[in-house]
């Protein structure tokens, strides 16, 4: 996908979709790694170890090796990425695995990853590569715990409707590797982690459960999460919250006294790059938050309910114009149908502005993944209602099962842009065109009995 702006003529979908490829360009590690490299004669005698994990750490180590200015024989190190993500490094090992229930291989990935920094000196760097996915691929329980234990409780985290925050605590307090653990491994060698946030916030714990970053959370709060949403957890790692065993690396700790943190791309700045093309095509954009959470169909509603105020009140600003969000919203699994939590936002946003004229929007995710398919996410036409009631395609029955990859793609409107190779979560844009003397503002469309 490109980024190219496009004149102010160009159909509502086409602006949509260049958008949406901007902010995933935006946050490509090719464009975000070379101005934090360190310099090789920052490291004097010491090694530089390069390690990571999540959607984008094999494109990020890529990154390293094409623009790293020292001795090729100086860069050695491991990342683990998801399949499909590898990209051909020369120095630095790309290992692949499963997304988002870990698999024998990202817990052998992580096992290795956490051998190579052992026995490291104080003139020794580890730069950490990481970025969303990094909780799954690094998959390494603690004493006691097993693979099968951590696939359970992410499957479980995974439909109880938490957010990435509660998720990432509960996984923090289960690991040997995340909540801190991994650059304490690393003492007393110097830690540089760059990071590319995928989590409303950005707080550098919540990406990809913190590996290097000290953690003030608890095993009670991860206690307190699991009685919240009434999740079942397999006895051995009740135990392990229970007894605090799973106490996580706490703020203070001497071992994590030389961990560096960076942060160099984020949703906000994606969506950026996003209302820059749609201001290079002469639309006004409008910025609603970077760090939404949530129920994704509530969010859903109520952004229609905004997006239908702009369309029909001019407010709280005129039409034509466009409404970007980012953030991560949630899906609480009520149906059997195929979904991601971008669709199921779509399509609640579309069953309210009930087939609108003047509004059309694209959601997806930035990683290329919505849910566990290779599909973006998808775009919403004013006629999207319409050709799905055509089709025999219930919309409030799609949205009730969970199903909205099912519904877009019987539409052909999906949205597939294949492995992005980076990740700063949910995109969502909104057009709203200005009215037209033909199209009177009060004007909306009644939907066919069982809609």
């Amino acid at each position: 996908m490109t980024s190219t702006p496009v004149p102010a003529t160009a159909q509502p979908s086409d602006l949509l979709t260049r958008m949406f490829a901007a902010a995933i360009a935006s946050a490509q590690p090719s464009r975000c790694i070379p101005p934090h490299l360190p310099s090789p004669q920052s490291l004097g005698r010491g090694r530089l170890i390069v390690i990571g994990a999540g959607k984008a750490s094999a494109a990020m180590a890529s990154a390293v090796e094409a623009h790293w200015s020292g001795a090729p024989e100086q860069l050695a190190g491991l990342v683990v990425t998801r399949y499909g993500y590898g990209v051909p490094c020369q120095h630095i090992e790309i290992v692949e695995a499963a997304h988002p229930v870990p698999d024998a291989s990202g817990l052998q990935a992580a096992e290795r990853l956490l051998g190579l920094v052992q026995g490291l000196n104080a003139e020794d760097l580890v730069l950490c590569l990481i970025s969303g996915g990094g909780s799954s691929l690094l998959p390494l329980p603690l004493p006691g715990l097993t693979l099968e234990h951590k696939q359970a409780v992410n499957r479980a985290l995974l439909k109880s409707g938490a957010t990435i925050s509660e998720m990432n605590c509960v996984r923090r307090h289960l690991s040997a590797i995340k909540g801190g653990r991994l650059a304490a491994a690393c003492h007393p060698a110097q830690v540089l982690t760059l990071l590319i946030s995928d989590v409303p916030g950005d707080n550098p714990m919540d990406i990809a459960s913190g590996p290097t970053v000290a953690d003030p959370t608890t095993c009670a709060d991860a206690l307190a999460i699991v009685r919240r949403y009434g999740i079942d957890l397999p006895p051995p790692v009740l135990e392990v919250l229970q007894s605090g065993r799973g106490e996580s690396i706490k703020p203070g700790d001497p071992r994590l006294a030389g961990a560096r943190i960076r942060m160099i791309a984020t949703p906000q700045m994606a969506l950026e790059a996003a209302a820059a093309v749609a201001q290079g095509a002469g639309v006004a954009c409008h910025i609603l938050g970077d760090a939404i959470e949530g129920e994704a169909r509530d969010v859903g509603k109520v952004l229609a309910g905004i997006a239908l105020q702009v369309a029909e009140r001019g407010q709280p600003v005129p039409a034509p114009c466009v409404l970007l969000s980012g953030g991560e919203t949630t899906v609480t699994l009520r149906g059997d149908g195929r979904g991601g939590r971008n669709v199921e936002f779509l399509l609640s946003l579309g069953v309210v502005l009930n087939g609108h004229p003047r509004i059309h929007a694209l959601a997806g995710d930035t990683d290329g993944v919505d849910g566990q398919e290779e599909i973006a996410g998808a775009l919403l036409r004013p006629d999207s209602l319409a050709r799905a009631w055509a089709l025999g395609i219930k919309p409030q029955d799609s949205l009730a099962n969970n199903d909205g990859h099912g519904f877009f793609q019987a539409l052909g409107d999906s949205v597939i842009t294949g492995p992005t190779l980076t990740n700063v979560n949910d995109f969502r844009a909104i057009f709203i065109a200005a009215p037209t003397n033909e199209q009177p503002q009060a004007a909306l469309p009644t939907p066919p009995r069982g809609g």
